[in-house]
C-alpha cells in the first residue's frame, strides 16, 4: 500500500470518528435538554390536562365559608365526577359532587335555601356549595378525621357510625384497610392521593391551603 493511500485512510478514519463523536455529543445534549424540558413542563401539563382546577372560585369560596380544606374539596369533586357537571350515577347521584336528591334536599333545609329543587342541584355552584357543606358536616361529626368523613361521604354516615361501634375504632382511626367496603377503601385512598397531588401542584402562598394560584 502506498504511503499516500495509507495516510488518506487514516485521515478518513479520523474524520469518521470525529463525526461520530460530535453526533454523540449532540444527541446527548438534545436528550438532556428534552429531559430538562419535561421536568419543568410536566407540572404545567399536569395542571392543564391531568389535575385541572375548574370552578376554583366557587370551591375556594365555599371551602373558606364552611372551613373545609379546598385541596380536599377539589379532590372529592375530581374523584366523584371528573368535573362533569351533568353526570348521573346509576344510584341517582347528581352533578359535580354526586349528591343524592334526598341528601341534597336535607342540605337545602339546613342551609335554608328556598331555591332548592332536583333541577337546581345540577347547577355547578349550588352543587359545589351543598357538597362542601356536607363534607364539612361529616368532618364535624367525625371529629375532623378525613378518613372517616370521606368514608361517610361514599358509604353513608350510618354505615361509618356502625363500623366505629362494631369495631371499636378510635377517634384517630386511619387504617383504610380496615374499612369493610372495597369501593369505599379505594375511594378514600384515591381522594387522599388526589388531595396530595393538588397540594403539590397548587401550593398556597401562605401555606394554609387557600388562595391557590398558578
Amino acid at each position: 500500500m502506498k504511503r499516500s493511500d495509507f495516510l488518506e485512510r487514516v485521515e478518513a478514519a479520523r474524520r469518521s470518528l470525529h463525526h461520530k463523536y460530535l453526533c454523540a455529543i449532540v444527541s446527548t445534549a438534545v436528550f438532556l435538554a428534552f429531559a430538562i424540558y419535561l421536568t419543568f413542563a410536566s407540572e404545567s401539563f399536569q395542571r392543564h390536562y391531568l389535575y385541572p382546577f375548574p370552578y376554583r372560585d366557587a370551591v375556594e369560596t365555599y371551602a373558606d365559608r364552611y372551613r373545609v380544606d379546598p385541596y380536599l374539596a377539589i379532590a372529592v369533586i375530581k374523584t366523584e365526577s371528573k368535573f362533569q357537571d351533568d353526570v348521573h350515577s346509576h344510584r341517582g347521584a347528581i352533578g359535580l359532587m354526586q349528591l343524592m336528591p334526598d341528601t341534597a334536599e336535607w342540605i337545602a333545609g339546613q342551609l335554608e335555601d328556598p331555591a332548592y329543587s332536583v333541577e337546581a342541584i345540577h347547577e355547578p355552584e349550588r352543587n359545589i356549595r351543598y357538597g362542601i357543606w356536607y363534607l364539612s358536616s361529616l368532618q364535624r361529626e367525625f371529629g375532623g378525621n378525613d378518613v372517616l368523613a370521606l368514608a361517610a361521604y361514599n358509604a353513608g354516615r350510618g354505615n361509618v357510625q356502625s363500623w366505629i361501634r362494631d369495631n371499636g375504632w378510635p377517634p384517630d382511626f386511619h387504617n383504610i384497610d380496615a374499612i369493610p367496603y372495597q369501593e369505599t377503601r379505594e375511594y378514600v385512598r384515591k381522594v387522599l392521593l388526589t388531595e396530595r397531588k393538588y397540594r403539590s401542584l397548587y401550593p398556597a402562598a401562605d401555606g394554609t391551603g387557600s388562595g391557590m394560584k398558578d
